[in-house]
C-alpha cells in the first residue's frame, strides 16, 4: 500500500528528504512551504552586500523536483498539528499522512526583545537580505547630502551585533564595500571613513572555531577597519543607535547576527525541548511520543557522539534529511537503519574577497587558501549549473575590479513610489 508523506519546509533537510524519496513507488510525497523556492542561505549575506543578485542562490522547487511523479509541491503556510489523527492544517486546506517530516528551520532570537527587530534586521530569508542592502547603500546616499557632522556621523556608522560566523560576514564586507567598492563614488563624503563595530557578548569571536582561527580573523577585521568590541552586551536598540553596556553608540544602521531559535510550530509540540526551544528526538530523529513524525534540522536538538549539541547548519540538515529518506525507502522494503550519525565536514566563515578560515577536524586553514577553499565548497553546492557558472564569473569579476553588480536600493513599499 502506498503511504503520504508529508514535508514541511524546503530548505536544505526537507528538500534532501524529497529528493532521497523520489521515485520511489512506495510514496506519495507532498512538499509544503511557505515559498515557492529554495534558498542557499549560506550565501544570503552576499545579496545584502550587492555582491549577487537573489536569483544567484535561490531556485523554484517545483524545478528541483519536476521528474520525480511521485513528488506534488504545495505553496501553504502550516498552522497546525493533529498528531493522533495524523494529519496538519494550513491556511487553505488539510493535509493527510501516514509519516511527518518537519523541516522548518529556524528565525532569529532577540532574547525577548522582539521589539528591536524594525530596527535591527537579521538575515534569514531574501526579503531581509534586500533591506539590509537598502538600509546599507542608503545610508551611504544620505551621509552624501548631509551637512550636519552629528547626523553625517550616524549615516556612516554601522553596527553589526554578534561575532559568530554571518555577524563576521556582515561585518567583512561592509568593510570592504565601503573602503573599495563605494570609494570613488561619492563626491561629497569618504566612504572609507566609514565606522564599522562588530559587537560580540563573548571573549572573542567565531567562538565555535579554534581560538588561533578566531584571531586571525579578528586581525583580517581590523585590516578591513572593523572595530571589535568584544565582552559587550546589547541592552537596547533604537532608530537612532544601540545601548552597549553603559554605553550609548549613534549609529543609523544596525544589523542583527546575534542568536536564533527554532521555528514558531515547535511550539504547537509539547514534547521535551532543551533551553532554546529545540525539540529532543530520539535516535533515529523521530518524536518521541509520534514515531511516524521526523524531525530535522533547526528545530531539533540532536547530541553527537561526544555529547555536543550539532550545530544549525546546512550541512547538519542535509545529511539529516538524506538519512530519513533512506531510513523511509528502507522501511518500505522491510529494512531496518541504525541511528543517525552526523559526518563532520568542519565550518567556514570568509572575510572579505580574499581572507576566510576554514576548520574540518585538527585541520586549520586561512587566508587565501582559505578563502579558496569557500569559494569552490558553495560553489559546488549551489544547486544547478546555471547558477553556479554565473555565481562563478561573478565572483572572479569582483576579485578582479572590487566591483559590486546588485548595487539597487529596493524599497519593499513601493507605494512610496506612487505618483
Amino acid at each position: 500500500m502506498v503511504k503520504k508523506v508529508v514535508i514541511v519546509g524546503a530548505g536544505f533537510g526537507g528538500l534532501q528528504s524529497a529528493k532521497t524519496l523520489g521515485g520511489d513507488p512506495n510514496y506519495l510525497v507532498t512538499l509544503i512551504d511557505r515559498r515557492n523556492y529554495h534558498l542557499f542561505q549560506p550565501l544570503l549575506y552576499q545579496v545584502a552586500m550587492a555582491g549577487l543578485s537573489s536569483t544567484d542562490i535561490a531556485v523554484p522547487i517545483r524545478s528541483l523536483v519536476s521528474k520525480y511523479r511521485n513528488i506534488s509541491v504545495i505553496l501553504e503556510s502550516i498552522e497546525h498539528i493533529n498528531f493522533a489523527e495524523q494529519r496538519i492544517t494550513g491556511k487553505v486546506s488539510v493535509y493527510p499522512y501516514d509519516y511527518l517530516i518537519l523541516a522548518c528551520g529556524a528565525k532569529h532570537s532577540y532574547f525577548g526583545n522582539q521589539k528591536w527587530e524594525p530596527n535591527a534586521p537579521g538575515l534569514k530569508t531574501l526579503e531581509q537580505a534586500i533591506e539590509i542592502r537598502r538600509r546599507i547603500l542608503t545610508a551611504f546616499e544620505l551621509a552624501e547630502r548631509e551637512s550636519d557632522d552629528t547626523a553625517l556621523k550616524q549615516h556612516l556608522t554601522f553596527v553589526v551585533i554578534g561575532g559568530g560566523p554571518t555577524g563576521v560576514e556582515l561585518a567583512g564586507a561592509i568593510g570592504e564595500i565601503s573602503r573599495f567598492t563605494l570609494s570613488k563614488d561619492f563626491q561629497n563624503i569618504n566612504p572609507s571613513s566609514a565606522r564599522i563595530i562588530l559587537v560580540e557578548a563573548s571573549d572573542r569571536i567565531l567562538s565555535s572555531f579554534d581560538p588561533f582561527l578566531s584571531e586571525k580573523a579578528m586581525l583580517s577585521l581590523k585590516k578591513l577597519g572593523v572595530e571589535i568590541w568584544l565582552n559587550s552586551r546589547v541592552t537596547a536598540v533604537s532608530d537612532i543607535g544601540v545601548q552597549i553596556d553603559n554605553h550609548f553608540l549613534q549609529a543609523k544602521t544596525v544589523l542583527w547576527a546575534a542568536g536564533v531559535q527554532p521555528s514558531s510550530l515547535n511550539e504547537e509540540i509539547s514534547t521535551e525541548k532543551d533551553s532554546q526551544g529545540r525539540i529532543k528526538v530520539e535516535k533515529d530523529l523521530t518524536l518521541t511520543e509520534y514515531p511516524n513524525v521526523f524531525l530535522v534540522g533547526d528545530q531539533i536538538s540532536f547530541l553527537d557522539k561526544k555529547g555536543n549539541t550539532l550545530p544549525g547548519i546546512a550541512p547538519v540538515a542535509i545529511q539529516q534529511g538524506r538519512y530519513v529518506g533512506q531510513l523511509l525507502r528502507k522501511k518500505a522494503r522491510g529494512k531496518a537503519m541504525p541511528g543517525f550519525e552526523y559526518i563532520d565536514k568542519g565550518q567556514m566563515a570568509t572575510i572579505g574577497r580574499k581572507m576566510a578560515v576554514l576548520q574540518v577536524g585538527r585541520i586549520k586553514l586561512w587566508g587565501f587558501p582559505a578563502w579558496l577553499a569557500w569559494l569552490f565548497i558553495h560553489i559546488y553546492y549551489l544547486i544547478g549549473f546555471k547558477n553556479r557558472f554565473f555565481v562563478f564569473i561573478q565572483w572572479t569579476w569582483h576579485y578582479i575590479s572590487y566591483g559590486r553588480g546588485a548595487r539597487l536600493i529596493i524599497d519593499r513599499n513601493w507605494r512610496s513610489y506612487k505618483k
